[in-house]
């Protein structure tokens, strides 16, 4: 695969959180949106990020910043470069043991149900809206290749087809604030979802709602789209609750 068919699949997955910083916060908030790219796996531990001309470009900002922030994700042991033909910013895999640590730690400062109050207003709300507005034939294209993903996904690879699919949904809702607020729910919500064990019979469960909604939605079933998602979001709450309250 060459590169620019690996950047250019990539586009997609990134989209629903890299966008142009403001004026002012120009490394503050690349930084931000950078550790969202990792911290929700839309990159994963030993592919690349984009390259830095792109990346720049999508953030708004100079190469120059670009790597000062690429420099702070090195310096905290989260991505590294590689020189040569190949080389590249490449997102470090998660370690075992010191990780969980770090992640135990930091969700014992997480309001949980404040965290999951809010993504189920995110989510309900921008179901319903792309089901009101409509998509056009390359949204709802999308959305259908997002489902896809999950369903031929590995079970290693799971959380992060399922991530990427909601964040499609919460992208083409046409709200960007909305899109940028359920990025930042999201990465909270995958760090409570790495502390519990994946199970399979929760998956399908799932699996058979990611399917309903998506339905619903491309068939403009506004109410159907907002109460199958309200109760896919109560199933996750459910079990994150009985594993960590």
């Amino acid at each position: 695969m060459s590169q620019d068919m690996e950047f250019s699949g990539l586009d997609d997955r990134l989209a629903p959180v890299l966008r142009p910083v403001r004026a002012g916060n120009g490394f503050e908030e690349a930084l931000e949106q950078i550790l969202q790219v990792v911290r929700l796996g839309l990159v994963p531990g030993g592919e690349r990020l984009p390259a830095e001309r792109e990346l720049a470009e999508r953030l708004g900002i100079s190469r120059v910043t670009l790597r000062e922030v690429l420099k702070v994700l090195q310096d905290q042991g989260l991505v590294e470069a590689r020189r040569g033909r190949y080389g590249g910013t490449f997102v470090l895999p998660r370690t075992e043991g010191a990780g969980e640590d770090e992640l135990r730690r930091r969700i014992a400062e997480v309001d949980v149900e404040d965290v999951l109050r809010f993504r189920e207003v995110l989510e309900v709300g921008a179901a319903g809206l792309c089901a009101a507005h409509g998509l056009t034939e390359e949204q709802a294209g999308r959305l259908r290749e997002a489902l896809d993903r999950t369903h031929g996904a590995p079970l290693t690879d799971y959380r992060r087809a399922d991530t990427l699919l909601h964040l499609t949904l919460a992208e083409l809702c046409g709200s960007p604030s909305l899109t940028a607020q359920y990025a930042a729910v999201r990465a909270t919500v995958n760090d409570l979802l790495d502390c519990i064990p994946l199970l399979v019979r929760n998956l399908e469960h799932s699996q058979r709602q990611h399917t309903a909604l998506v339905e619903a939605v491309l068939d403009g079933d506004a109410d159907g789209a907002r109460e199958m998602m309200r109760e896919h979001c109560a199933g996750t709450a459910a079990l994150l609750r009985g594993f960590l309250t």
